[in-house]
């Protein structure tokens, strides 16, 4: 049998039929870890086959871990210059990846202790298409522990702040790659989007950030939190650019189970064309809600109408299954993530795609030996995730999954007779960071307070553009537009066309 491998002992065969409350007599367990052994000898013979590794086409360095000097707001997690291809459509621009995206021989650490010290071997997919479309790849953008926050203090480095006003958040988890963008280092990052993880951080730094129609962006080489809710997005400068980095980086993936239906656009055509004819649905759940901003919304709302002045048609709706959104995402993320992020050991099992193993076996060693190391709301999910599988059986998580259906239902009724549906990205501008003495609620609280009209529509999938509309006490907010599956064409050209308008900072 193979080195590493061996049959179990007869007391933990009796200690696994324990667990599942079956009553094994010694002589059973003897006889199980019998048959046990033919099973093994599979297991034997896969130590011995070559395992498919993605690919690694452009050398580099493995760059360095930037010094305070260098990283003011702690927006970068490693340096590196990784030159792609000569020419393409990213020719000569400088792309951050997110930390939970494979970049092979850069340190990832997907904002965790649990990581730390892992090196990838293999280059994503999203980072080989910017390579090969002659991208630059400029390093590691830090993003929030094991990326579930939605504020900008769980960053195993440190706080990442907002450029706007340091002691107030950047957003998150893509907090880093809306940072670097916002603050000129780069044009363009890749974020990754379950609850609003791309356009939090860009409406609170004021950049653009598209969550793509789920399935459009391949995931494979990136670390997921939940199959069904996982998104890879650009996060740039200006709509152009949004539109360069999506061309890149969409399209269908053999590896990628989520993209198999991926309709892909003429996204840079889409900067040619106008908004005249275009009719908008501004969602009245949108706006309101009882953290909801006042000025944010009177600003999102002037923003909206602009639109008119374009040649758009737009009209009120009403969406009330909107105020359910949250309640759906939660029975689906929790249970999810405890089992694909968390036991799962960041990559679950039983999908049909692409597994990153030395990132799986990274993760379980880590997850051993620092449990305690890991931010208070990736505690809180593997709590209440674990509780409720083990108390409620999956039942809610599946209950969840069949409203979705129903959700996303909601959102097409209205998108058969609009092209887009418009509402404020977050109720309200970014909050402090909380202090490293705050309570455990509060520091809670500043994670998740936010993610009102963004998560929905991770639940659903449809496409969601966040574009910055205006200041409020000096800090961005953001527009968001959405529209149907695999629609980003129709996006761009509204966010372009709105970008032409003004200055958003003097809103």
């Amino acid at each position: 049998m193979a080195i590493g491998l061996r049959l179990p002992s007869i007391e933990e065969v009796l200690e696994l039929a324990a667990r599942f409350g079956i009553r094994l007599s010694e002589e059973d367990a003897v006889s199980f870890r019998g048959l046990m052994g033919g099973a093994l000898a599979s297991y034997a013979r896969l130590d011995e086959l070559p395992e498919p590794k993605l690919p690694v086409r452009y050398p580099r360095l493995p760059g360095h871990r930037p010094t305070p000097e260098e990283n003011p707001f702690n927006a970068w997690y490693w340096k590196t210059e990784i030159k792609g291809a000569s020419d393409g459509v990213l020719a000569g621009k400088r792309v951050a990846v997110k930390d939970c995206i494979c970049v092979a021989g850069v340190p990832m650490m997907n904002g965790s202790r649990v990581l730390e010290g892992y090196v990838p071997d293999v280059d994503a997919t999203v980072v080989t298409r910017v390579l090969d479309a002659g991208g630059i790849i400029a390093g590691k953008a830090a993003c929030e522990d094991l990326c579930f926050s939605a504020g900008s203090h769980t960053c195993a480095t440190g706080p990442v702040r907002n450029p706007y006003n340091p002691a107030y958040s950047a957003g998150g988890s893509s907090n880093g790659s809306a940072v670097l963008v916002a603050t000129g280092e780069v044009e363009m990052a890749l974020g990754g989007d379950q609850g609003g993880s791309i356009r939090t951080p860009s409406a609170w730094c004021g950049v653009y950030g598209l969550k793509p129609t789920w399935g459009l962006v391949p995931m494979t080489g990136a670390m997921p939190i939940a199959y069904s809710v996982d998104h890879c997005g650009p996060i740039c400068s200006n709509v152009e650019n949004v539109a360069r980095l999506l061309t890149a980086i969409a399209g269908p993936d053999p590896l990628d189970p989520r993209t198999i239906n991926a309709r892909v656009g003429d996204y840079l055509g889409a900067l040619q064309k106008d908004v005249r004819g275009l009719r908008i649905a501004v969602l009245k759940e949108g706006f309101g809600h009882p953290l909801s901003d006042a000025e944010t919304d009177r600003k999102v709302r002037d923003a909206i109408a602009e639109f008119r002045h374009l040649g758009a048609e737009i009209e009120e709706v009403s969406v009330p299954m909107h105020y359910d959104g949250p309640h759906i995402w939660t029975g689906i993320i929790l249970e999810g993530a405890a089992e694909m992020m968390i036991k799962g050991y960041g990559m679950g099992n039983n999908w049909p795609g692409y597994y990153t193993t030395s990132l799986q076996e990274a993760f379980a060693r880590g997850w051993h030996s620092r449990p305690n190391d890991v931010s208070e709301t990736v505690k809180l999910v593997l709590l209440l995730g674990e509780y409720m599988h083990s108390n409620y059986h999956n039942r809610y998580h599946a209950k969840a999954q069949n409203l979705r259906v129903k959700l996303r239902n909601a959102y097409d009724a209205v998108l058969a007779n609009h092209d887009i549906i418009a509402m404020p990205t977050i109720p309200f501008p970014a909050t402090e960071i909380p202090p490293p003495t705050a309570p455990r609620e509060v520091y809670v609280d500043r994670a998740l307070n936010m993610q009102q009209n963004t998560c929905p529509f991770d639940v659903t999938g449809h496409p969601a553009f966040t574009i910055p509309c205006g200041k409020v006490r000096g800090l961005p907010i953001g527009m968001m537009l959405v529209s149907r599956h695999f629609d980003e064409v129709i996006l761009i050209r509204a966010a372009h066309a709105f970008e032409q308008i003004g200055d958003w900072q003097q809103r």
